[in-house]
């Protein structure tokens, strides 16, 4: 959703075998579905601070999480 075009999974494949890629395949697929999307190549991007409608109120709503998330 950020932008990214590929992912590794190669922990995941060596771990539960190449046929575990069909099940990833259709979790991603019931994801993408789920979240009323056409496509995988629809969704790419979305969470893209470029396609904010306010980039600014997200910048601060980040800072203001991070403040909070802080401990002494």
């Amino acid at each position: 959703m950020a932008g990214a075009r590929s992912v590794q999974i190669v922990s995941a494949l060596l771990r539960n075998g190449p046929q575990h890629l069909a099940r990833l395949r259709a979790g991603l697929s019931r994801f993408v579905e789920e979240r009323g999307y056409a496509s995988l190549a629809e969704m790419h991007g979305c969470m893209n601070l470029a396609r904010c409608p306010d980039p600014a109120a997200f910048e601060r709503g980040n800072y203001m999480r991070i403040l909070q998330s802080w401990k002494a």
